[in-house]
């Protein structure tokens, strides 16, 4: 099955999500989401296919505002997305060119983000739900901005910057971008004493070029969260470290947290 066979679907009547069942008939009914980086274009198709063929159902949403999706970037903290999409898989779900319904009674909960994403991620781990979390080069606090945004904003907002670079792929204003500067929103390093380090293992390389290392390197100490660190590879994607290192994933999804 090719990208060209992925279902969509909509959640809470806003949100566009591409999903696929597991390849195989399975017994347990196990679930990964997929939470994007931010600014990018949605390209996360094969690894939605490879997880698929190791027998997971698996959704790729697009945050409120951003692409597919209706709504306004950032007007809800995007891991609000990522449960609201956990919350409806139960109810069922139509596939939205030729209306076939699935129904999903989910055994297990995964959630696997990069970047922008792996916030998503972590933030989403305190619900009971989230069995466990891969965050790969996560952006854990935003008082230490993403180089990205220091780089690409000299002279103008970094909203702007997107708006310019992405149209309407993004619907960001000023303000609620800068909601990000408040350290409250959005931010996992606003939320240490509601992590669980057991259901969270996080991926960075130590030469990341736009989310510090250091950053990530003191939010594990401070969480007791595993971190893999890799001494190069700058900023690491995804896809990449999923699949290379899918057997030590595996191993962290099968056990249990404390």
């Amino acid at each position: 099955m090719n990208a060209n066979h992925m279902f969509r679907t909509r959640f809470k009547k806003q949100i566009v999500a591409e999903f696929l069942p597991p390849s195989r008939p399975v017994k347990i009914q196990r679930v990964i989401i997929l939470c994007d980086g931010m600014p990018s274009i949605p390209r996360k198709q094969p690894l939605v296919e490879f997880l698929s063929r190791k027998g997971y159902w698996v959704f790729y949403p697009r945050y409120r505002g951003a692409w597919e999706s209706d709504g306004q970037f950032l007007e809800k903290s995007p891991h609000e997305d990522i449960l609201d999409v956990m919350g409806e898989l139960p109810k069922g779900f139509r596939e939205v060119s030729f209306g076939r319904r699935f129904s999903l009674s989910p055994d297990e909960i995964f959630v696997i983000g990069g970047s922008f994403g792996g916030a998503a991620a972590i933030l989403s781990s305190p619900d009971p739900r989230v069995k466990k979390v891969i965050a790969n080069c996560p952006v854990v606090d935003w008082a230490i901005l993403p180089r990205s945004e220091r780089k690409e904003t000299s002279n103008r907002s970094y909203a702007a910057y997107i708006r310019t670079a992405f149209g309407n792929g993004y619907r960001l204003s000023d303000k609620n971008w800068n909601k990000l500067r408040s350290g409250s929103f959005y931010n996992p390093s606003y939320h240490l004493g509601e992590i669980t380090a057991s259901k969270i293992m996080i991926f960075h390389a130590k030469d990341d070029p736009y989310v510090p290392y250091q950053s990530v390197k003191r939010f594990a100490k401070r969480t007791g969260v595993t971190l893999k660190s890799f001494r190069r590879g700058g900023h690491l994607r995804t896809e990449y470290v999923v699949q290379k290192y899918w057997p030590q994933i595996k191993m962290f999804f099968n056990s249990h947290h404390a």
